[in-house]
């Protein structure tokens, strides 16, 4: 159990032996954890990362909404919806905190991004996933940085044009000055951590669908139903660790995102609301930024489950391949001691204009015959079993595919079509 209560940074630092091409660009997740103050490796660290938070996501949200509401200022610098805006950040910074917080007391970023498992897996994966970590620190950047840019803009303009209508304290300039810096560190806290958690959900997942590429390779050669199961079951055991984790944080993310934008979409379309850039701008760069985090999410569990299932679909074809090619004795058996094609693919069919996009996972290629075939009823087994066994996410047993997606933007319509008849049908 003491394993368990390292930090995240902490394990990670423990092991000096880890000097693959993953352990270098972890050094860019330990700069991003210490730059929102996640580093818990100790007790005086604990209690600095809890401060930052309470005084960012708490504090200067309070005082900020509290204090420079500036109701009696111009139209444009009013901020009618700036309780929206700050109750939506700091709960979206209060989930995140917390489940990073959480992970980084039971799992070490390596465990927790699954690296200690990439001594099992082949060189293709381990170079994917190196890429995957290089790229993701980037995303933070790419996804945080412009909002972070705009929101910047927007504060100095407020503060600039409105000197004389805001609240100061002492002297005005180095009132405005730090009011103005600490509003703009506090919306980058809260915005980065919530898009740095997801960012890692967004890694854990990619790792099991480099996995899932590489499993699909078992069908372009000989190999045993036994081995097939055996990588398949850590798959799908993996997948259940992955849903485990994440399940409340997206299960929360995705309550509060609706509600969130439907309260937004509710104080926009009253009658006395008027809507412009300077007092709704602040309100689309929140929208913008918590859909963008929940969408990393809600894409990369579609894509891996996506990936999973189409598991069965590979095999069923691998299955009738062999059986076509094939011709069963008085048993029902596959011959082995027959030889085949090496691969069964129509000869007047041009590969070359196949659709973008396609993988190994689900392609409409034919997939290679060998001599050494395994029997008819073993394939069928494993078909069976796989299709009977679906692998994806889950949160709380619901399946986060394709189809849980078009229901979700289902009840996402409804809910959408039956506020607009509340507001602006019933108002005209």
């Amino acid at each position: 159990m003491e394993n368990e209560t390292q930090s995240l940074l902490s394990k990670n630092r423990a092991n000096p032996g880890y000097t693959t091409q993953e352990g270098l660009e972890l050094k860019s997740f330990r700069l991003c954890l210490n730059l929102v103050c996640l580093d818990q490796s100790s007790l005086w660290r604990v209690g600095i990362s809890w401060s930052v938070f309470f005084v960012l996501a708490v504090g200067v949200p309070i005082v900020s909404h509290f204090v420079l509401l500036c109701s009696n200022c111009d139209k444009k610098h009013q901020r009618p919806y700036d309780v929206v805006v700050q109750l939506s950040l700091s709960s979206f910074a209060a989930i995140s905190f917390i489940s990073l917080s959480s992970w980084a007391r039971k799992y070490g970023i390596r465990k927790f991004l699954f690296l200690d498992k990439l001594c099992d897996v082949s060189d293709k994966v381990r170079q994917g996933y190196a890429q995957e970590l290089q790229k993701s620190t980037k995303l933070l950047c790419v996804f945080v940085l412009p909002c972070f840019a705009a929101e910047s803009a927007y504060r100095i303009w407020w503060y600039a044009t409105g000197a004389s209508q805001i609240p100061y304290f002492g002297n005005k300039y180095l009132s405005d000055i730090i009011t103005c810096t600490l509003q703009l560190c506090s919306w980058l806290y809260r915005t980065s951590i919530f898009i740095l958690a997801c960012i890692f959900y967004q890694l854990t997942c990619h790792l099991q669908i480099l996995r899932l590429e590489d499993f699909a390779q078992v069908f372009q050669k000989e190999t045993e139903v036994g081995s097939i199961l055996a990588e398949h079951l850590r798959v799908r055991r993996n997948l259940r660790i992955i849903s485990h984790r994440f399940r409340l944080f997206i299960l929360l993310s995705l309550v509060l995102v609706t509600a969130s934008q439907f309260i937004a979409l509710l104080v926009t379309t009253r009658t006395s609301t008027t809507v412009n850039i300077y007092e709704a701008g602040e309100l689309a760069l929140c929208s913008i930024s918590l859909v963008t985090g929940l969408f990393i999410c809600l894409r990369s569990a579609t894509k891996i489950s996506h990936r999973a299932q189409a598991i069965t679909s590979l095999a069923a074809k691998w299955h009738v391949c062999v059986t076509i090619n094939s011709f069963e004795d008085a048993d029902g058996e596959t011959p082995t001691a027959q030889i085949v094609s090496p691969q069964m693919f129509p000869a007047d069919v041009d590969w070359q204009s196949e659709e973008d996009g396609e993988d190994d996972l689900d392609s409409t290629k034919l997939v290679p015959i060998f001599a050494h075939t395994i029997s008819f009823q073993k394939r069928q087994a494993l078909v069976t079993y796989l299709k009977q066994n679906r692998a994806g996410i889950t949160v709380f047993g619901f399946m986060v595919d394709r189809t849980g997606i078009h229901t979700i933007f289902g009840i996402e319509l409804a809910l959408l079509l039956w506020l607009l008849n509340k507001t602006i049908v019933n108002l005209t």
